[in-house]
């Protein structure tokens, strides 16, 4: 017993089975120039905006792209280029937040769901991401707007809220493949807790796919935070935000179809970068695409 003890531990040093990774393709590329492009937006307006995007000058309506106005200004006379410039940086600082508290709270759930020897607790889990799932995230964010009102944080906690099955179920079902690999017997045999197990062998295989779901969870939450702002239940006046500058320029759609234009091409951009790193990252990390080839 000693020496199948002594085989396991040696078979447990060695590294996992981890996913293929080929070298990044025009895909990643291609939506890391987009998003870097957004994150540059968003870092450029902690330092400089050409007006102050919250300044409202009636005198200034309604101008269209100019030297003086790059982009343009709304019907309340503010700079139409400096509200893109920060709009970015509220749509990423809600994107962040709300991707990071799903897959903090979803990972390691989705992982103890998989591990736990007692069906009981993984159907209760389970069953409480499908409760989540029937709840989308304009409702929470209705509820909490009651509740809190609304703002930047509740809009935040209701994308995260609404994302933590998908992340949850991945993690879930990438544990299963790697509890089912003959290392993971080999580090039960060897006298491995659960807990080591978990972090030292089950964490680092499902991270890639993890990092894939980050990527496309940003993009719907680009997506959620414009709705939220567009529908008043998101980040309030007078803080830019891309959805409320569309819902602000709505009724101008025909006599200054510019102004939509521009915050829905940011809107547009923002999701395509995303979507084409979670596309790239898949072609890196995704095992099944290469057996498929």
């Amino acid at each position: 017993m000693a020496d199948l003890s002594a085989t396991a531990s040696e078979v447990v040093e060695e590294p996992e089975a981890r996913a293929t990774r080929r070298p990044l393709g025009p895909t990643f590329k291609l939506g890391a120039v987009v998003v870097g492009l957004v994150l540059l937006a968003a870092l450029v307006s902690f330092v400089w905006t050409p007006y102050n995007p919250e300044l409202v000058d009636p005198r200034e309506r309604l101008l269209g792209p100019s030297a003086s106005h790059w982009l343009g200004t709304d019907k309340f006379g503010r700079d139409v280029f400096s509200q893109i410039l920060v709009g970015a940086r509220i749509t990423l600082f809600v994107g962040v937040i709300a991707v990071g508290l799903a897959a903090l709270i979803g990972t390691p759930i989705g992982i103890i769901a998989a591990m736990s020897r007692r069906k009981s607790v993984s159907e209760t889990l389970l069953r409480g991401s499908d409760l989540v799932l029937a709840t989308p995230a304009l409702l929470l964010a209705i509820m909490f707007g009651a509740v809190f009102g609304a703002s930047t944080l509740t809009a935040m906690i209701a994308i995260g809220i609404a994302t933590i099955p998908a992340f949850l179920r991945l993690a879930r079902s990438g544990t299963l493949q790697v509890m089912a690999t003959e290392y993971i017997m080999a580090a039960r045999i060897a006298g491995r807790p659960p807990l080591a197990i978990a972090t030292r062998h089950v964490l680092p295989n499902i991270a890639g796919l993890v990092i894939i779901q980050g990527s496309v969870a940003f993009a719907i939450a680009v997506l959620a935070e414009a709705a939220l702002s567009f529908l008043g239940f998101g980040t309030p006046p007078p803080t830019p935000s891309w959805g409320r500058m569309l819902q602000e320029s709505q009724e101008l759609i025909t006599s200054n179809p510019l102004l939509l234009l521009w915050p829905a091409l940011a809107i547009a951009l923002a999701v395509l970068g995303f979507n084409l790193l979670g596309d790239g990252l898949r072609d890196r990390f995704d095992p099944k695409l290469e057996a498929r080839r």
